[in-house]
This record gives structure tokens, sequence and C-alpha cells, in this order.
């Protein structure tokens, strides 16, 4: 992998252009973005939004193409937070602080520490999340401790880097430690182990890093460990931030209407831990490799389209070095290696779809193939069909209110998607879906409303209602994607009496519905500093024994340079 890297970067032109690293993802701050390019009513010409993270220079550039004559003054307190977060590529910004402590400390109103000097650029800030809260089902007193440091910059303007690390001791809501005792994992995370007297509580570190290299004025390089967001709406089919982050090598290719982005990843294919702790011998775990690309192309100044592949190989028998050199090439259709090479590897491909209009509507969609023969259908839920399908709209300045802002989603994914042979090719990282939470086998609804009542105070609803087939004792019905495709259920054919793959249906097996409500309410007293007081009810009920788990649980937290952890599923 060493030498691979090392070769692609003997062949960069000596002439280096300014180089800036990623916003990291948020849901909040991306919404700020999205929120400004519908009301200028276009899409940006800096980034393309379905790519995530963006940019921070890119950033930069859209947001000195806004203008702001006729803002409010809580859309001029989102536009100065944006600028401010992003000042070193903003030319005429105060971002001085008049009187730093102790004359290092915030010289620059968003710096903790910070360096600017024509060959080194550095920002340092700490990271806080603290939280307590109590939950209905189990009486449990939920907590989070979260500790840390980020840091990036640049040196010679020509290379960039960032850090992220906490340090973290949580006690989650129960829905999400029933994940991590199905699964051996913690979602959004990596390692973890037990921690204080709760068996449910964890420890975890958190690390993300990366290098980013301007290699032209069109092409960017990325090297390091981070994840990924691909799509506009609120969950990804293609490729989202819920599992933990994977060393990746990205390559992203900005010219004229086109954004063509690559990402060449190792995967963690399985665990060999019971509550992560070693049952042999301390072992490497399995690898498997991803290699991904998806281009994206400005039809018109309102309308955007995407194209998106991927493939997942990997074998015990090759899963310290899983890399297939092949999939290296970044300008070829990954279906053809595929069947040329006889790989057994799992291959995806898909479209999404983005429109802005009347300066007050997006509207997106995303549809992704996994498996998928169109004579199959007249014959009805071939098991093999394969699909997700996601449609939504986002409403800015909804019926005239400023800053009331709306959006619904649906999501669709039929059984057994992303699914396939083993844990080595299937479309997950360490026990995670790389793409939607839930897994396969769903129907779900999404409403989100946002209203900002203040510049500095913001309310929040969510509501999420799906309904999933499980699986039950003995029997694959395509939720679960870390299960083979040889385990599937077979039905019977009601012409002949054997067993047959036809007659699968989205929802099938055990009909789970889960209802999900949050109520959140956000106050930013200082640059990044927020005060948060969550109310949820997460409901789940069984068709198969007609039982229903209820849960109500209140956080009420302080986060300083960290975004919300997102735990709707």
């Amino acid at each position: 992998m060493k030498y691979r890297i090392s070769l692609m970067l003997c062949f960069i032109s000596a002439q280096v252009f300014s180089q800036a690293v990623n916003a990291p993802l948020d849901n909040d701050y991306y919404h700020l973005l999205d929120r400004f390019e519908i009301i200028n009513g276009s899409l940006n010409q800096s980034y393309h939004s379905a790519h995530k993270a963006y940019n921070r220079k890119e950033i930069a550039g859209f947001l000195d193409s806004i203008n702001t004559s006729r803002f409010n003054r809580r859309d001029l307190f989102n536009y100065n937070y944006l600028s401010l977060d992003n000042w070193e590529w903003l030319q005429e910004i105060d971002y001085k602080n008049e009187k730093p402590i102790l004359r290092h400390i915030y010289k620059a109103k968003t710096d903790f520490l910070n360096v600017h000097e024509e060959e080194f650029d550095l920002h340092i800030n700490p990271v806080l999340a603290v939280g307590l809260g109590q939950e209905s089902l189990t009486g449990d007193r939920l907590y989070t401790n979260t500790r840390g440091i980020e840091i990036r910059g640049s040196i010679n303007n020509k290379i960039g880097f960032y850090t992220f690390l906490t340090e973290n001791q949580a006690l989650f809501p129960s829905h999400v430690n029933a994940y991590t005792r199905e699964f051996k994992a913690v979602p959004n995370e990596g390692f973890w182990k037990n921690y204080g007297e709760n068996s449910a509580a964890k420890d975890f570190f958190t690390a993300r890093g990366y290098i980013s290299l301007q290699a032209t004025k069109n092409i960017n390089l990325q090297f390091g460990h981070d994840r990924f967001f691909i799509g506009n709406g609120y969950r990804s089919l293609m490729l989202s931030d819920f599992s933990p982050a994977y060393l990746h090598l990205k390559a992203e290719t900005k010219i004229w209407k086109f954004n063509y982005m690559n990402i060449f990843g190792l995967q963690t294919a399985d665990l060999f831990t019971s509550g992560n702790t070693l049952t042999g011998a301390r072992r490497q775990y399995p690898r498997k490799f991803m290699a991904m690309h998806h281009l994206s192309y400005n039809i018109t100044k309102n309308i955007n389209v995407g194209l998106f592949e991927a493939v997942m190989l990997g074998d015990s028998a090759s899963a310290k070095n899983p890399i297939d050199i092949n999939y290296l090439n970044p300008i070829i259709f990954y279906r053809s290696l595929e069947q040329q090479d006889g790989s057994a590897g799992n291959a995806l491909v898909g479209a999404d779809f983005r429109a802005i209009f009347l300066k007050s509507f997006s509207i997106y969609s995303q549809i992704v193939l996994d498996e998928f023969l169109i004579a199959n259908i007249r014959e009805g839920g071939w098991w093999a069909n394969k699909y997700a399908v996601q449609a939504g709209i986002k409403y800015i300045n909804a019926f005239r209110i400023s800053n009331l802002d709306l959006q619904a989603e649906y999501n669709l994914v039929r059984p057994f998607t992303y699914a396939h042979d083993s844990n080595f090719t299937n479309f997950a990282n360490y026990k995670q879906p790389l793409a939607h939470p839930l897994g396969a086998n769903f129907k779900e609804l999404i409403g989100i409303v946002r209203y900002q009542v203040t510049p500095r105070i913001s309310i929040k609803a969510k509501l999420m209602i799906a309904e999933q087939g499980l699986d039950t004792a003995n029997t694959n019905y395509g939720s679960n994607i870390f299960k083979a495709n040889n385990t599937r259920v077979r039905f019977q054919n009601p012409a002949s009496g054997s067993t047959y793959d036809f007659g699968h249906t989205t929802g099938q097996g055990d009909l789970n519905t889960i209802q999900f409500y949050q109520l959140n309410l956000t106050y930013q007293p200082y640059y990044n500093v927020f005060l948060d007081l969550d109310y949820s009810i997460r409901n789940q009920s069984s068709e198969l024994t007609s039982s229903t788990a209820k849960n109500t649980y209140i956080n009420a937290s302080l986060r300083w340079n960290i975004p919300t952890r997102n735990q709707i599923f």
C-alpha cells in the first residue's frame, strides 16, 4: 500500500496549490450551508453538495459569493459563524481578538491556540461533550463524558493536516446498547471496552486524522483515517458516516461542471471479540477492500445528477492484504472488472438527483442497485432484486416564516440489500453498515422541523417512522446485512410445491414498527459552545410477538467544538 501511494505522489507536479482541510461532518453545520445555497437560488460553484465533507477553502469561496444585503439578524449571525470558522481562507474578516488571554490564548476569536504565518497555519481547540440524562425503560442514569483535542493546519500552503482525538465514557440509551450486544460494536466507534459497574456503559477512544494535498488546481488527494457522506438527505443509501473512520486514499477531481470523487479504503471485516475481550491470542482483525467512485454533474445552474459505483472484496485467505490493484484504476467500470477477473466481490451501482427552485425548495433522490435482473421482476419478488430508493424535499423559510426550515424524506431498502456471501464482501465496516443504520428490509419516513428563534437559540423536532422485517430465531428474512446470502429464507412455490427464491417483499419476517420522536433546544452562548436539552421517545413494536418496547429519555449536555451524536435509528 505504501509503495502504491509513493508511486502516485511521484507523478504530482512540482507546482502545488494552496491547500485546505475539510470541515468535519456535522448535520447542523452542513444544514446552514445547504440553507444558504437554496436561498441563493442556484447550485454553488465551489463544491458539489453530494460530496461531504466540504473543503474549508471551498466553503469560504461559496460564502464570498453570497449576497447578504437582505439577510435578517439570524441569517447574518449564521453567515458570520461560518465565516469565522473558515477565517484563514477569507480576506476581509475581523478574526482577531482584541484581548487574548495571557497574550496567546484566543488570539483569534475561534481558536484556543493559533499560529498564522506565511509558511505555517495552525489551529488547536479543545473538545468537550458532557451530558447527563435519564431513560424510562431501564431507569438508568445516562451520561456522556468526552474530552479531547482538534488540530488542523497547513505547511507552506501545500500540505494540509487534521487530527481529532477524544477519550470517551458513556452510557447510551437502550436501543444503542441493544445494537452493541447484537453486533459487538458501538455505533460510530471502533474498539471499546466495558466501563464501571453497569455492563452497558462503554469506554472508547475516537481518533481521526489525515493529510491533504492539492496536487493540481483541479485535483485534491487525501490520505488517512476519516469517514464520508454521499448525498443530500438526512440518510445516505450510498455512503454514510454511521460506521467509524477507516484508512482511505481519496482523490477528488473538479473540472468545469464535473466533480469526480474516488475513495479507496480498507475496512474491518469482522471482530474476534465478545464485549471486546479477546477470546484468544491478540491478532489483527481481518480486512477487506473498498473501491468507490461518484461522478457529480451540474446539468444547469439548478439541477445536479450523479452516478455512483462501489465494490467490496476480500476473503478469509487474503484478509491481511485484500487490495486488488485492478480496482485502483479510477476511471473504469468496476462491474466489468469483476466479471472479467471472476471476482467474488460485491458490486453496487446507483444514481442521485438534486434540484433547487423558487429560492425555497430543494428536492433530492438516490437509487442504489445491489443486484438486479429485470427479467425476474415478472416472477414477483426475486430475492436478488436488491435495491434501495430515497426521495426527499427541503423547504426553506417555510410558509414565508423566516428561519423555519422543513424536511421530509422517504427511504426504502429491499431485503438482502448490502449483504453478500460473507462479512468480507458485505457493505459494512467494523460490524456497522456503510449506508443506512437499519441495514435492509425496511421502509422509513423522516420528518425534520428546524426553527431558529433568535441568533443563538434554535429548536429542532425530528420524527422517524420505520417498518422493518426482522429475522426470527432460525430464519434470515434479509434485514441483517451480516448474514450470508446462502442462509436466506426460501418460500414454497404455489405451482410446484417446492421451495424457490421468489415471493420476497419489503417488511417480510417479524414486522417491527419503530417510532422515534425527538425535541431539541439548543443555545449557543459563545462561538462553538452549545447547551442542549433533548427529549426523546422511542417505541418499537413487534407484529409477531405483539410486544412493545417503550422508552422515553431526557438529556442535558454541554458541547464544545463537537457535533451532536446521531442516535436516531
